[in-house]
């Protein structure tokens, strides 16, 4: 599991490291709220576009060799900024990033599910999460302290050498599981499989989760300039944004395990508390940045592990790459679409009322999901 777990902290590592920073280090960021929410997405487009397809990849050739892969395509995009050192090369650069972390991130989830029964999927999941927030966390705070030292260029050059060693070490620790026997699989019964409740409630709050999670990391560090802060302290007011959520993700799937939490109730609060912490983040100064962060870390601690331990619970093991790329592609539509929708109000009117505008559509998801879901017996065959 080390191996994947560290997957999972290269990929939040890098995405928010740098996230985090391009506001602070590119002219062009500080004058536009909506060019940085289009650049801020576009990692989550490459990523929107590809994780279906290599979850279903993973489902055939198995889910080795597309974790290695995609973290060596990711090393190589960060290496190409790194040799041309230009801040107009970040597109390309962060475009091939997603595409290399939606290689490895779903393979990742799905290799986490494969490696435990049902029984423990919700500490399983909710220990994937730790670590992968524990990158959230320290991405913000020393991708600050790193750019301050050698500009973005740097940073590139970190996620380098990290994602060469982490595909070095699951090359020698990560077993190899064969993929399983499938049933044929027609285009049709995708898309019912898909639009099953059982998918699609839980979806959509890890899309709502990730929005949020997007938001704070990319535009809280706007906020704290507002309020004077410098570089290195707005990083590590939006790592307690992860900070929390790391604390509460374990403790969330052991809950889920031991049954003293149901996902349906622990989700529903999830957003209820998202909610309330975007609200916070309209609150001018370091008060308000402090408070967002806790309410959004904590919101999307409880809906992460609750979220894709019940996917992997009602998903056929043969088909696990596939679900989880699907439930990514969602997650993705919210780690994009957040940052787009909070942009595009702000460019209208302020950044706090673009908050305001994410707030209340993630107050308004818990209607949907929290209803009770149809149970049903899911056969395989052959």
């Amino acid at each position: 599991m080390w191996p994947l777990y560290a997957a999972g902290f290269t990929t939040a590592f890098g995405a928010h490291g740098i996230a985090a920073n391009l506001g602070s280090q590119t002219g062009d960021l500080r004058s536009s709220l909506l060019y940085l929410g289009v650049l801020l997405a576009l990692y989550d487009g490459a990523e929107l576009v590809l994780k279906p397809v290599f979850g279903s990849i993973a489902d055939r050739v198995g889910t080795r060799p597309v974790l290695i892969g995609g973290l060596i395509a990711f090393a190589a995009a960060s290496a190409v900024f790194v040799v041309v050192d230009d801040p107009s090369w970040l597109w390309p650069a962060r475009l091939g990033q997603g595409a290399g972390a939606s290689a490895f991130s779903p393979a990742a989830s799905a290799l986490v599910a494969r490696m435990h029964p049902k029984a423990k999927q919700g500490k399983a999941f909710g220990s994937y999460g730790f670590y992968k927030s524990i990158g959230y966390t320290l991405g913000p705070l020393l991708g600050g302290a790193i750019v301050w030292v050698g500009g973005l260029s740097l940073l590139f050059a970190v996620m380098t050498v990290l994602a060469l060693g982490v595909a070095v070490w699951a090359m020698c620790a990560v077993p190899s599981i064969p993929p399983l026997p499938r049933t044929r699989q027609t285009l049709v019964d995708l898309a019912r499989r898909l639009s099953e409740g059982a998918f699609l409630r839980p979806t959509v709050a890890l899309a709502a989760s990730t929005a949020a999670l997007s938001v704070g990391v990319g535009f809280l560090p706007v906020s704290g300039a507002a309020a004077g802060l410098g570089p290195v302290a707005t990083g590590a007011a939006v790592s307690v944004l992860a900070a929390t959520a790391a604390v509460i993700q374990p403790r969330a799937g052991r809950a889920l395990d031991a049954g003293r939490l149901s996902a349906r109730t622990g989700i529903a609060a999830g957003l209820v508390i998202t909610a309330i912490g975007l609200g916070c983040a309209m609150l001018p100064g370091l008060a308000g940045v402090l408070l967002a962060a806790v309410g959004i870390g904590i919101g999307t601690g409880l809906i992460t592990p609750l979220g894709f331990a019940t996917l992997a619970a009602s998903t056929p093991p043969e088909r696990m790459g596939q679900t989880m790329g699907a439930a990514e592609l969602g997650r993705e539509l919210g780690d994009a679409g957040g940052p787009l929708l909070v942009a595009g109000v702000a460019a209208a009117a302020t950044l706090t009322v673009g908050y305001a505008a994410l707030a209340v559509l993630i107050a308004a998801v818990p209607a949907a999901v929290a209803r009770r879901p149809r149970h049903r017996v899911t056969t395989t065959e052959g």
